[in-house]
């Protein structure tokens, strides 16, 4: 009875090791340029929450209803940079754009920028808005598949800063994909996407829902 035990006790044992290893086999394994690329990543997140939660500046010390956790994020995957061109528009029509609180801003449709995604072409725009004091910006913001499920409702942003080189190549990392203020805290207003800045695919990156 007792060989029988350990018998079975060894079989057991084997099936784990197997197990294991067939887990770690699926697992993604990255380059070491990828793996530095995940940790500047992280520790931006790390900084991001520093700020959030100690920084005057902070929605979530600007509102007493806003309390402070860390932020929620997909995974790092370095699978969703990308680089593209700016293509500009030849005719940049001037439009509305809606705030979360109704207001309207008026953008200028500047260009858009591609990429390619699993054998399929993208496209998303580029808007420019001025502010009073600083002078000319640059926006992209976007609704994927994931918005209103995984990610914030309204949609999420990336930062663009416009180069004066008309053949600069642009990185667009979804990694740093986010969601803005007035997701946090309604004193807030932010734009709202459209339609026409939809992009027909999960972008299972950058950060997720907060509440």
């Amino acid at each position: 009875m007792k060989k029988i035990v350990l018998k079975y006790r060894f079989i057991l044992f084997v099936l784990f090791l197997l197990f294991a290893m067939v887990l770690n086999s699926c697992g993604t394994k990255y380059t070491p340029e990828q793996q530095k690329y995940i940790a500047s990543i992280e520790k931006a997140r790390k900084e991001k929450d520093d700020y959030m939660k100690n920084n005057p500046g902070s929605p979530f010390n600007n509102d007493s209803n806003a309390v402070f956790h860390p932020l929620n994020y997909y995974p790092v995957n370095p699978d969703f940079v990308f680089k593209s061109k700016l293509y500009r528009y030849e005719k940049q029509d001037t439009i509305d754009v809606y705030g979360t609180k109704g207001e309207v801003r008026k953008m200028v449709k500047f260009g858009y920028i591609k990429f390619d995604f699993k054998g399929k072409e993208y496209k998303m725009k580029v808007y420019q808005g001025q502010n009073k004091n600083e002078g000319k910006y640059y926006s992209i913001w976007f609704i994927d598949n994931t918005t209103g499920k995984e990610t914030y409702g309204v949609g999420r942003y990336l930062d663009f800063e416009l180069n004066a080189d008309n053949n600069f190549i642009y990185t667009i990392d979804f990694n740093r994909a986010y969601n803005p203020y007035c997701s946090y805290s309604a004193k807030y207003s932010c734009a709202v996407p459209t339609k026409d800045d939809y992009i027909n695919i999960a972008i299972t990156v950058g950060e997720k829902n907060f509440h």
